[in-house]
C-alpha cells in the first residue's frame, strides 16, 4: 500500500483514510490502485464487513492529479488500462461509509454514489467539474447522478461545474447527514460498526439486488473511452494550460 492511503482493521471495519493533505488528497494512479485492491480484497475478508472512506487534511479530495492527466495528454503515460477504483466500487458487494469534509472534486464526488451511506459537514463543497477541463463523467456518474438528483441538477454540476454544499447534499440526496465536522469519523464509525454487526450475506446480497451492476460496469466502459479520448484532445491541453495559469505554476 502507498503512504498516501492509510489501511486500519478493526471491529469488523475496514477503513480506508486519503493522506496526501500536502496536495488536497489528490488522487493518483498508485492510490487508485491501494484503494481498488483494498475494496477487492475486503469481499473475502470475514472481518471487513464494512468499509469506511475518510480523508486527512482540510478536503476529502481534490479529485484526480491534474499533472498525471497533463501527462497523459502529452503522451508521457498511458492511461487506457482504466481505473481499478472504479472498477472495485462498481463490483463489490461491502458496503462503503464515507465520512466527507471539505471539498470533494470529482472522483471525489463520483465515487459517493457508489457508496451505501454518506455523512458530511456543513463546510463540504461536493463538484463534478468535468467539462471545465474538457473532460466528460466517470465511475458510471452520467447514469447515477441524474439518476439521484434528476437531469437539470446533475447537469450544472457536470457542465457549469457548480458546487453542493453539505446541507444542499443531504437536500438532494447525495448525503444522509450533515455532522459536526467534530464527530464526522466518530459517526461515520458508529454506522460502519452497525453494519458490521448485521448478518453479512444479508447485507451483501441486499446491496447486490440495489444496484445493476452490468449496467454500472458498461457505462463506466463507456464513459472511460470516451475520458481517454478527451484526455488526449487539444480542448483538454487547453484546459489544463489555463488551470496552471490561474495557479501561477
Amino acid at each position: 500500500m502507498t503512504d498516501h492511503v492509510l489501511v486500519e482493521k478493526a471491529g469488523g471495519v475496514l477503513t480506508l483514510t486519503l493522506n496526501r493533505s500536502e496536495k488536497k488528497n489528490a488522487l493518483t494512479v498508485e492510490m487508485y490502485a491501494a484503494l481498488g485492491r483494498a475494496i477487492d480484497e475486503a469481499a473475502d475478508d470475514r472481518d471487513a464487513r464494512c468499509i469506511v472512506l475518510q480523508a486527512n487534511g482540510d478536503s476529502f479530495t481534490a479529485g484526480n492529479d491534474l499533472s498525471e492527466f497533463a501527462a497523459f495528454n502529452a503522451g508521457v503515460t498511458d492511461r487506457r488500462a482504466g481505473n481499478p477504483l472504479l472498477a472495485a466500487l462498481a463490483r463489490t458487494s461491502t458496503p462503503i461509509v464515507a465520512a466527507v469534509h471539505g471539498r470533494a472534486v470529482g472522483v471525489g464526488t463520483t465515487m459517493l454514489l457508489h457508496c451505501d451511506l454518506v455523512f458530511v459537514t456543513e463546510d463540504a463543497r461536493l463538484s463534478t467539474p468535468f467539462v471545465n477541463l474538457a473532460l466528460v463523467p466517470e465511475a458510471a456518474s452520467s447514469i447515477l447522478l441524474p439518476a439521484r438528483i434528476g437531469h437539470a441538477r446533475a447537469f450544472s454540476m457536470f457542465v457549469l461545474g457548480e458546487s453542493v454544499d453539505g446541507r444542499t447534499a443531504v437536500a438532494w440526496g447525495l448525503a444522509n447527514a450533515v455532522v459536526p465536522a467534530a464527530d464526522l469519523r466518530a459517526h461515520a464509525r458508529r454506522a460502519a460498526e452497525a453494519i458490521a454487526a448485521r448478518p453479512p450475506a444479508a447485507v451483501a446480497i441486499t446491496k447486490r439486488l440495489m444496484r445493476d451492476v452490468a449496467l454500472i460496469e458498461a457505462r463506466i466502459a463507456e464513459e472511460s473511452r470516451h475520458f481517454a479520448a478527451q484526455l488526449q484532445s487539444d480542448e483538454a491541453r487547453a484546459a489544463f494550460a489555463a488551470f496552471r495559469h490561474k495557479r501561477g505554476t
